[in-house]
C-alpha cells in the first residue's frame, strides 16, 4: 500500500470515535473533563509490505498491564502539540528517533473509558529502524501487516464484564497478539477510511 493511499485516507471525513461506540446506552457524566493524550500510528516499510508498529505493555504497570498499544501517552505541558507528544513517547518507549518519522497527519480523536481524549498521529517511518523496548513500560515491540489491519473482515465485536456491566468492544487479533479496546477501535477507524 502506497503512502499516498494513507494520505488520501486522512482526507476522508470520519467522526471521532470512543470506547462507547458499541455501548450506546452508556450515560456519560455531563461536563466531564478529558485528559489529552496522543499515540503514534507508525507505518514501517518492510520487504513484505507496510507494517504497523505496536507494543505490548509491561506486565508490572499499574494501568493496562500486558495490553497491546501504540507508542504514546498523555500530553505533557512541555509538548508543543499532540504530534510532539506522540514522537516523544515513541522515543522513550521504543527508541524511535523522531527524525526518522514523516508525520502524515492526525486521525480523529478517540475518547477512552479511562477519561482520555487520544489523538492518533499517523506517521511513516522513512528509514530502517531497529526498536529497543524501554523495559519499565514495554515488554515487547512488534509489527502487524497493514494489510491485516486494513481488512475490515478481521475485526470482530466481543464483550466482557467491566465495572459490573457488559461492555462491547472491537478486537483484531493477530497471531499471539490480542489487539482490542481503544487500540483496535482506532485501527478500525483507519481501516474504514482506507476502505472508503
Amino acid at each position: 500500500m502506497a503512502i499516498e493511499t494513507l494520505i488520501a485516507a486522512l482526507a476522508r471525513p470520519t467522526p471521532a470515535s470512543s470506547d462507547y461506540d458499541l455501548n450506546p446506552d452508556t450515560v456519560l457524566a455531563p461536563g466531564r473533563v478529558l485528559r489529552p493524550a496522543a499515540v503514534l500510528v507508525a507505518v514501517c516499510e518492510s520487504p513484505q509490505g507496510p507494517e504497523v508498529l505496536l507494543t505490548k505493555r509491561a506486565s508490572g504497570l499499574k494501568h493496562h498491564p500486558g495490553q497491546i498499544a501504540f507508542p504514546g501517552g498523555k500530553i505533557d505541558a512541555t509538548d508543543a502539540s499532540p504530534e510532539a507528544a506522540a514522537l516523544r513517547e515513541a522515543w522513550e518507549e521504543v527508541a524511535l528517533d523522531p527524525a526518522l518519522v514523516r508525520v502524515l497527519g492526525r486521525l480523529p480523536a478517540h475518547e477512552t473509558v479511562t477519561g482520555y481524549s487520544v489523538t492518533p498521529i499517523l506517521g511513516h517511518i522513512r528509514d530502517g529502524f531497529v526498536s529497543r523496548a524501554e523495559l519499565g513500560e514495554v515488554q515487547e515491540v512488534f509489527r502487524v501487516p497493514l494489510s491485516h489491519l486494513a481488512d475490515l473482515s478481521r475485526f470482530r465485536v466481543e464483550r466482557r464484564i467491566w465495572r459490573g456491566e457488559w461492555r462491547s468492544y472491537y478486537a483484531v487479533p493477530y497471531g499471539p497478539y490480542y489487539i482490542w479496546g481503544a487500540t483496535a477501535r482506532m485501527l478500525r477507524g483507519l481501516a474504514e477510511r482506507l476502505a472508503a
